[in-house]
């Protein structure tokens, strides 16, 4: 299988090395001094004891690369949506699209029946520019559960899993899907095929449009913000909102409020990414966590008083730091 990793990060690199160690024919979008390494010393992971390396051909310029099998997009929500033009010459006429942001996907609605079929999400892809260049049609939904690091140019750093959910936006078992499982699973990496990717987008999400802002805010680790009593409750109440708004939009929840808080406190003196950004000075990817529930919330008639002022706080915070917007459409 032919798969290009646009923007072989911290997650994009090690889902490359691995699916390369696993046959794949395996190509890279990168940029500045990581692309470098790269192309001159390969593609080094960390992980366990181990340190891997693989070749692998890498550009910053997909018209080097032409048409894939696949191509699994693992830039930031507000990257995707700046090049998803650029990513035109990987995309020929049977070419999938994994999508592997955070947050809520520009293709939520498509597949879907019923009164908000193929809704177009202006939080996420204002314009609709994912939508017409990329196309909904191509998209297998992705969740990303490990944590890894970008510790040197070349060098990806593996904390902890290898667990990805995945599914079609239609729902359906299809060919393609069973042909990435199959890559995925001969990489080493752990598929969990779900009827509908919603739900497990939710699960993630559900911590994501809390967690993240609240740490930003406070600047404290997931540890603190869920064993708090002031913010753990301002984080719950903010998660039943969204559980409200996804089981209005059909979603199912597999566990219930208190179990995945407590599973975030589990995790430790974790920074969460949008604490982590705002730490190094990176754009708030706020829209895909936070504004993108809120828009879904206008949409099934749910109020949603407690994200709207958590939402109008970070955001306040992300335009004073001079992190926010992150589309560009959003300052006009």
């Amino acid at each position: 299988m032919k798969i290009c990793i646009y923007g072989a990060g911290a997650i994009g690199g090690y889902m490359a090395v691995m699916l390369k160690r696993g046959g794949a024919d395996v190509s890279l979008i990168a940029r500045g001094a990581h692309l470098a390494a790269i192309q001159s010393d390969g593609l080094k992971l960390q992980i366990g004891n181990e340190t891997l390396q693989v070749e692998v051909a890498a550009s910053h310029d997909p018209r080097e690369l032409g048409p894939q099998d696949c191509v699994i997009n693992t830039l930031k929500a507000y990257q995707a949506w700046e090049n998803a033009e650029a990513m035109q010459p990987l995309l020929g006429p049977e070419t999938i699209v994994v999508t592997g942001q955070n947050g809520v996907p520009w293709w939520y609605f498509y597949g879907l029946e019923g009164p908000h079929k193929d809704r177009r999400l202006a939080s996420v892809d204002p314009g609709d520019r994912q939508w017409n260049a990329i196309g909904p049609e191509r998209v297998i939904g992705c969740t990303v559960y490990p944590a890894t690091e970008l510790v040197a140019p070349g060098v990806i750093q593996h904390t902890y899993g290898d667990q990805f959910g995945l599914g079609e936006p239609n729902r359906e078992k299809s060919p393609r899907l069973q042909k990435l499982v199959d890559a995925f699973t001969t990489g080493n990496l752990k598929p969990r095929l779900f009827d509908d990717i919603r739900d497990d987008i939710w699960v993630k999400l559900w911590g994501n449009v809390s967690f993240n802002p609240i740490s930003a805010l406070t600047r404290a680790t997931l540890d603190l913000v869920a064993t708090d009593p002031g913010t753990r409750l301002l984080a719950r109440n903010m998660m039943l909102e969204g559980q409200a708004i996804g089981e209005k939009l059909g979603v199912s929840f597999r566990v219930d409020v208190d179990r995945r808080i407590n599973g975030a406190a589990k995790v430790g003196a974790h920074k969460t990414s949008m604490l982590q950004d705002l730490e190094r000075g990176r754009p708030l990817e706020i829209d895909a966590l936070v504004t993108a529930v809120q828009e879904l919330g206008r949409v099934v008639e749910v109020p949603t008083p407690y994200i709207d002022s958590v939402l109008g706080l970070v955001q306040q915070l992300g335009r004073t730091q001079k992190l926010y917007p992150t589309f560009p459409e959003a300052a006009a």
